[in-house]
């Protein structure tokens, strides 16, 4: 069905993102002038849709929403719709996902933000149902919701849209720090990052739990610096347990994007390149500090993984594996107890190895 429809504007563009959307009954726009123009023209407020290609929540989003033919019509008749793709428009989608925030705390992808003409954000979010659900509106009702205040409440929306501009332009213009930074304040926040380590599994955060790669660097060069052992200590403690865990491919090599627990057990499939790339270099770093195995392992395997699978035959790298594969979240990765038995026997392990031995050594 998807096949017949008539494609949209979205069927020209260079983005695979946006053509993923080139046969939604959506009337989408790509980012142009002449979808800011119209929008102005026509006095309709814009939703503005931003996500990338690989993105497991943005196909949600997509099937539940965007190929639905009534949220289509009512999204056609009270908006200009536009998609941006974030890996081809990063400054965009920093800048609304600065909003979102703002508005709700949190972010992630499909971005959701409603503007008026002239830009100015007044509401946003994230992935949003076709109907209400586990706390969230359903997409149908928030858009009548949004359409109706565009109209009637123009004085509310013009003040919450200054604050929240008000909001972007002091975050655009803190100052940078000249010279050396000052050496209470980066020990100030190294202990409070340390105070955040799950003490049970590592990591910083609760579920959906991510890798957190920056964080964990900023403690390993504090360690560097300054010889505090326990910034050692906790960030071994967290690579290791991603190591053990399922947010690790433990087959193919190279880390998932989070996981949908605090354990580290259940993957969201989604590979990253930047991930990886973040990752690697703190399981090398770990294993020149210490002489760990393990470490030297997960670090070859997912450079292994990066150069094998991710690599372009054009030269380049490719962004990131998608989490669905035929349509299924996770197909790809998922083993059922049949093929696991088929391969290393009922309850055993390949080879005659026990599930207690570890190949891989101990940090």
């Amino acid at each position: 069905m998807e096949q017949q429809r008539r494609p949209n504007r979205l069927a020209q563009a260079t983005s695979p993102y946006l053509r993923q959307h080139a046969h939604n009954p959506v009337d989408w726009y790509p980012w142009s002038p002449e979808a800011l123009e119209t929008a102005r023209r026509e006095d309709k407020p814009i939703f503005l849709s931003i996500g990338y290609s690989t993105c497991h929540w943005c196909h949600v989003m997509a099937h539940e929403c965007f190929e639905n033919p009534a949220i289509a019509a009512l999204m056609n008749e009270h908006f200009i719709n536009i998609k941006l793709d974030r890996e081809e428009r990063p400054d965009l989608d920093e800048t609304y996902m600065n909003v979102v925030q703002l508005l709700t705390g949190r972010g992630g992808w499909p971005l959701s933000v409603f503007l008026t003409p002239d830009l100015k954000p007044f509401y946003g979010g994230t992935y949003f149902p076709p109907e209400d659900r586990a706390g969230l509106p359903g997409f149908s009702r928030l858009l009548l919701a949004m359409s109706q205040a565009y109209r009637k409440n123009q004085e509310q929306i013009a003040a919450l849209s200054g604050k929240l501009l008000s909001q972007l332009q002091i975050m655009g213009e803190m100052p940078g720090t000249a010279g050396e930074p000052d050496p209470e304040q980066v020990s100030q926040a190294a202990q409070r990052l340390l105070a955040d380590i799950d003490p049970q599994h590592g990591g910083l955060g609760s579920a959906p739990k991510f890798p957190r790669s920056l964080e964990l660097g900023f403690l390993l060069h504090y360690y560097r610096f300054w010889g505090e052992a326990q910034a050692l200590e906790k960030l071994a403690f967290t690579l290791e347990k991603m190591a053990r865990g399922g947010i690790y491919d433990q087959l193919g090599g190279g880390f998932h994007r989070y996981t949908v627990d605090a354990a580290w057990v259940v993957p969201h499939f989604e590979k990253m390149l930047y991930d990886n790339a973040l990752l690697a270099p703190l399981y090398l770093a770990l294993y020149q500090l210490t002489g760990s195995p393990l470490a030297r392992r997960i670090a070859g395997e997912t450079l292994d993984f990066v150069l094998r699978d991710m690599h372009a035959p054009q030269g380049g790298f490719y962004a990131a594996w998608d989490a669905d594969s035929e349509g299924e979240e996770g197909k790809y990765y998922v083993w059922s107890l049949a093929e696991v038995e088929k391969i290393v026997g009922p309850g055993g392990a390949p080879n005659g190895r026990g599930s207690g031995d570890d190949p891989g050594g101990e940090f």
